[in-house]
C-alpha cells in the first residue's frame, strides 16, 4: 500500500513555475548512479544539471504535460505517445551548449531510451521529481496518483525508465511491473524499464514490444 498525501494539491504547470521546477529537477537528480555515469565531476554537475533540466524544463512545457504541487515541491512531466514527441536529440546544438563536454553521454541516454521504448501507445513519465526536503512524506506519490487517475479513465497505460532500486519499489507500489532493465554502456548504471497497464486490459501478460513509432508528418 502507497501513501498518499490528502494535503498534496497538484495542478497543472505553466511558465511562471519554471524556475522553481527547474531547481526541484535538478536537486532531486543530482545524486544517484545515472547522475554518477553522466557527470562524475560534482562541481560540474551542479552547473550542467541547471542548464540540462532547463533545456528539459522548457521542451516539456512546449510539447508534453507538467504537473506540480501547490506549493512547487514536485513535478512529473509527462508526454502522450500515441507518436513520438519531439525529441532533445533534435536539438544537438542547445543539448550541447547545455551540458558541453558531457554532451555524448546525454545524447546517448537519450538514444537508448527511444530504442528500447514500448511501441504500444501510452503516456510516458519523462521526470518525476521531490524536493530532496519533501521527500518519503507521499508527495511523489499523490503527484503521480493523480495523473494515473486520468490515464484509468481513458484506459491508457503508462511507461517509465527507473534508475534506482528505491524508485522501482515506488513504481511497484503505483501499479508498474518491471521489464527487461537496460544496462548502459561505458561501466553505464542498471536501468529499469517500467510499464503500468489497466487493470481490466485483455493483453497478454508480458512486457510491451519496443519499437519505432511513425514519425509526425512534416509541417
Amino acid at each position: 500500500m502507497t501513501d498518499i498525501s490528502t494535503s498534496v494539491k497538484v495542478r497543472q504547470a505553466g511558465r511562471d513555475d519554471a524556475e522553481d521546477l527547474i531547481s526541484v529537477l535538478a536537486e532531486a537528480f543530482f545524486d544517484g548512479p545515472v547522475a554518477d555515469w553522466l557527470v562524475p565531476d560534482h562541481t560540474d554537475r551542479r552547473a550542467v544539471y541547471r542548464r540540462y533540466f532547463e533545456l528539459v524544463l522548457n521542451h516539456a512545457l512546449d510539447n508534453g504535460h507538467v504537473d506540480t504541487t501547490a506549493d512547487l515541491s514536485a513535478v512529473a512531466i509527462w508526454y502522450p505517445r500515441p507518436e513520438p514527441p519531439p525529441s532533445l536529440l533534435e536539438h544537438p546544438a542547445a543539448l550541447e551548449a547545455a551540458t558541453g563536454v558531457y554532451a555524448p553521454k546525454f545524447a546517448l541516454l537519450d538514444a537508448v531510451f527511444e530504442a528500447f521504448h514500448p511501441s504500444e501507445p501510452h503516456h510516458y513519465l519523462a521526470y518525476a521529481a521531490v524536493n530532496p526536503e519533501q521527500q518519503n512524506r507521499g508527495v511523489g506519490a499523490t503527484l503521480l496518483s493523480h495523473h494515473h487517475r486520468q490515464l484509468d479513465a481513458l484506459g491508457m497505460p503508462a511507461y517509465l525508465e527507473a534508475s534506482n532500486v528505491r524508485n522501482r519499489e515506488l513504481y511497484v507500489r503505483l501499479g508498474y511491473r518491471a521489464g527487461p532493465p537496460l544496462i548502459l554502456p561505458t561501466a553505464g548504471p542498471t536501468i529499469w524499464r517500467m510499464w503500468r497497464g489497466q487493470p481490466a486490459a485483455t493483453r497478454p501478460a508480458g512486457f510491451p514490444a519496443s519499437g519505432p513509432l511513425p514519425r509526425r508528418s512534416a509541417l
